[in-house]
């Protein structure tokens, strides 16, 4: 344990520095070309060798401890929010960490840092892959789009993609340690459908002849009336969420408008509870266009899988928190959690962990969000999963093995799971409309 404290405690200032300098400097997913080349600059003057995402910003490096054992891959994430009203945001982007990945950022080059003291290593056995991955937060979704389009990604969050790329094939157990305002983590958290809906309408000047336009925005907000007069209808065990924004409602006041775009997502506990939501959803939302006399194209992609914590990854962080940093007093929350994540790919095909460190104030993606104590967010972060790290890889890596060999996955494969979730990509006009009626289109 004195090990693994001296160790990171060597590199605090540089951990406060990247801190600093990250929330300095924030980018969007997928964007992040500033952050990505700083850290890995980082990196590149602790010593490591890189592996650099091809066309999208993100790297990885290797750290084989030269004795057999499993690969655990410990990420920190390189994307920003959008809150303009945040005081310290970008004045032209509105871009800020206002949920403090530029903490684990800078945690995630403490422990690198830390690692290459032989004193630390000498402990482990077989491999740590440390990742900056891009494009956690699901924000932006038509730029995302464009992206896909143009073959640059084929999934909207950066670990599915990274995933897809192959970029943790060889990984056996995957962790991240989040910011939050304490040291805790939960039973999971919901996965999510992203939804970009277009009402299409026809135009017509709104004073002199309104009776020849088709009105695309009085369909949307008949539409989004509609899915929630069927909130009632959703299971609570199935928690789903549905938070949609008009990201387009129409061009100038005195014209008809001939369309409108909503981004949303449908959230839930399950697949099957965000399937079965996002159905009557679209329904209500077809409904709606329908009774409108206009057109409806939803194009629906996959998103988030749920996240499950590996209950035996949370009893190796309660050890290393009750040994590393006691006085944080960790709490394991035994709920799911209705916010979304990527690292809900992994735990699906892997053993992974997603818990939280202490330190930040304000609300979560929020105006007054912010990293309050910088010991207790970023270096006790790196110190606690460093400790986790010994834990596992210690002994042979025997608490490692024995997780690995305990674990019942969701999907078999990379491949399996990815197959499953391109299943759910649909898109295209829904209402297919004849001089005598119109046929609906559901899936």
């Amino acid at each position: 344990m004195k090990n693994i404290v001296s160790a990171v405690d060597k590199y605090r200032e540089l951990i406060f520095k990247v801190e600093r300098e990250v929330w300095n400097n924030p980018e969007t997913g997928y964007r992040e070309w500033k952050t990505s080349n700083y850290i890995a600059s980082e990196f590149e003057k602790l010593g490591y060798s890189l592996i650099k995402a091809d066309n999208i910003p993100g790297f990885y490096t290797i750290i084989d401890t030269g004795r057999p054992g499993p690969e655990v891959l410990v990420l920190g994430e390189l994307d920003s929010l959008i809150c303009g009203n945040h005081p310290e945001s970008d004045k032209e982007t509105g871009y800020v960490h206002a949920c403090g990945h530029n903490a684990q950022l800078a945690a995630l080059v403490g422990i690198a840092g830390a690692l290459k003291d032989e004193k630390v290593l000498s402990e482990l056995s077989g491999r740590i892959r440390l990742c900056a991955v891009p494009a956690e937060e699901m924000i932006e979704i038509g730029y995302r789009t464009e992206l896909q389009n143009k073959g640059v990604i084929k999934y909207f969050g950066g670990k599915t993609e990274f995933l897809h790329r192959g970029y943790f094939d060889g990984v056996d157990i995957a962790f991240m340690v989040h910011s939050s305002s304490k040291c805790s983590v939960s039973a999971g958290a919901v996965g999510c459908i992203a939804k970009t809906i277009h009402y299409k309408g026809i135009a017509s000047h709104a004073g002199s002849s309104p009776w020849n336009g088709k009105n695309a925005l009085y369909a949307a907000t008949q539409g989004l009336a509609a899915v929630n007069a069927l909130r009632e209808t959703f299971k609570e065990s199935d928690l789903i969420r549905f938070h949609p924004i008009i990201t387009h409602g129409g061009n100038v006041v005195n014209a008809i408008p001939e369309l409108v775009t909503i981004e949303t997502y449908v959230r839930g506990a399950s697949f099957e509870g965000i399937l079965n939501a996002n159905k009557k959803i679209n329904q209500a939302l077809i409904g709606s266009a329908l009774s409108i006399g206009v057109q409806i194209d939803i194009v629906d992609k996959s998103g988030y899988a749920p996240l499950i914590n590996s209950e035996e990854l949370i009893e190796v962080f309660e050890e290393s928190a009750n040994k590393i940093i006691p006085e944080e007093n960790f709490v394991f929350d035994h709920c799911i959690g209705t916010g979304s994540t990527d690292m809900g790919d992994l735990s699906l095909i892997m053993p992974a962990i997603h818990p939280r460190s202490s330190g930040t104030t304000g609300i979560s993606h929020g105006a007054d969000y912010q990293i309050a104590d910088h010991e207790r967010v970023c270096v006790k972060s790196a110190k606690w999963q460093l400790m986790a790290l010994n834990i596992l890889l210690k002994d042979g890596a025997k608490r490692a093995k024995e997780i690995i060999a305990n674990f019942k996955p969701t999907f078999s494969s990379k491949e399996e799971y990815l197959n499953y979730v391109d299943k759910i990509n649909k898109q295209g006009d829904r209402i297919v409309y004849s001089e005598n009626k119109a046929e609906i289109i559901l899936d």
